[in-house]
C-alpha cells in the first residue's frame, strides 16, 4: 500500500477530529505513524524511503502517513510543527509520542515494535 498523503481533512477523520473532541482519541484501527515533511527538506528525504519500506513491511499492522508542512499549515500548527522531519507515532489506544529529526530505520524499528504493534497480529 505504501505511505498515503494526508490533508488536515482527512486528518480529522481518519486520525482524529481536533475541532470536535478536546480529549485524544483516534479514530482508526490500526496504529499510525504521521511524518510531517517538506519537498526542501533534505533529512526528509532521507526518512521518506525508510518510511515507505516500513509502510510495506508492515502492511496490513500500521498505517504511515505523509503530511506536508507546506501544504497543511493549519494541521502542523496543531501539533506546533517547528522542526521537520517530525514523526507522531499513534498506537490505537494511548497517548501519541512526537519525535522530533530523522531517525534510522532500526531507531523506527524499535519504537514501531515496542509501542504500536506489540499487541497486533
Amino acid at each position: 500500500m505504501g505511505t498515503i498523503q494526508l490533508t488536515t481533512a482527512g486528518f480529522k477523520q481518519n486520525v482524529f477530529d481536533y475541532e470536535n473532541n478536546k480529549e485524544w482519541k483516534y479514530a482508526g484501527e490500526l496504529p499510525a505513524i504521521i511524518d510531517f515533511y517538506a519537498d526542501w527538506c533534505g533529512p526528509c528525504k532521507m526518512v521518506a524511503p525508510i518510511l515507505e519500506e516500513l509502510s510495506k513491511e508492515y502492511e496490513g499492522k500500521l498505517l504511515v502517513y505523509k503530511v506536508d508542512t507546506e501544504v497543511e499549515q493549519e494541521l502542523s500548527a496543531v501539533f506546533a510543527i517547528q522542526s521537520i522531519p517530525s514523526i507522531l507515532f499513534i498506537p490505537v489506544s494511548g497517548q501519541p509520542m512526537m519525535q522530533k529529526g530523522a531517525l534510522p530505520k532500526h531507531v523506527l524499528k524499535e519504537v514501531i515494535e515496542e509501542h504500536l504493534v506489540k499487541d497486533a497480529g
